[in-house]
């Protein structure tokens, strides 16, 4: 196989995959419904695979182009920890499913990548994504094979080698996440809020009832100043005990009451 084989396999292998086109739509269709009732993306693989799932959660969680929320998303095999402690106490068919376990609620979704559809820990982690009720897609090489008869839905890359079909996975990837980020950006936002994103722009933690309560508080105040009260009796000069005492305790005439730091203009965290 030479460089330019390679670039043959690859074109040749991409233009196969082109109808494959709607079928990510409809994912990102799927994908966008399950955000917006709360649930989340789970991803996972081995290898080459794993680095492509880690791309497609981190493609959510951040942002693939343009602005928007972040996403739900988890690459199973991204916490160094727990992979290691469920490989040692449990074995490495668990690895992922008991992650699933952990994760997965009904009408979540997990997305298993593999170039051959055979790796025994994506198999036991498609069994208990089903039984948790989450639903399971593939990415995978050329069907027929074991992990794509587990799935509820499979998109196949029919490539000869495991490196092209990573190849055109990673394209799938990108496409499948610019699906999702069209649909949800292109959700009427509310006034004020930036397309795909659930914080308003430009907005303040000042309750909606302050400037009232502020225009109560100073009606008050003029209220008061302008009522009648008592006479101030006439100042008696000081003791001369109080006279030496230099003004500095919290009782002594004339002392200026000092400003504390939150006072200060601009210091509001």
């Amino acid at each position: 196989m030479t460089t330019l084989t390679h670039l043959d396999d690859l074109t040749e292998a991409l233009a196969a995959f082109r109808p494959s086109a709607g079928h990510l739509e409809a994912w990102a269709r799927h994908l966008a419904g399950v955000f917006a009732a709360g649930g989340k993306l789970l991803a996972c693989g081995n290898g080459g695979s794993a680095a492509e799932a880690q791309h497609l959660t981190a493609e959510l969680v951040g942002r693939y182009r343009d602005e928007r929320k972040p996403l739900p998303a988890i690459a199973l095999h991204a916490d160094t920890s727990s992979t290691t402690a469920i490989c040692n106490d449990y074995g490495h068919e668990e690895v992922f499913a008991r992650q699933v376990r952990a994760h997965g609620r009904p009408g979540d979704v997990l997305i298993c990548l593999s170039t051959s559809g055979a790796s025994r820990n994506l198999l036991s982690a498609a069994v208990a994504a089903r039984e948790c009720g989450v639903t399971v897609w593939g990415f995978t090489g050329p069907v027929p094979n074991p992990l794509a008869s587990l799935c509820d839905d499979v998109i196949p890359v029919e490539a000869r080698e495991a490196c092209t079909v990573q190849e055109v996975q990673l394209a799938a990837v990108h496409m499948l996440c610019e699906a999702l980020d069209e649909i949800v950006l292109a959700q009427p936002p509310a006034a004020g809020v930036v397309p795909g994103l659930t914080t308003p722009a430009g907005t303040t933690t000042a309750p909606a009832t302050a400037p009232a309560t502020a225009a109560a508080s100073a009606g008050a105040a003029a209220a008061a100043s302008a009522a009648p009260g008592p006479a101030t009796p006439a100042a008696s000069p000081p003791s001369p005990r109080r006279a030496t005492s230099g003004g500095r305790g919290a009782g002594a005439p004339g002392a200026a009451t000092p400003r504390g730091r939150g006072a200060l203009r601009g210091t509001t965290p």
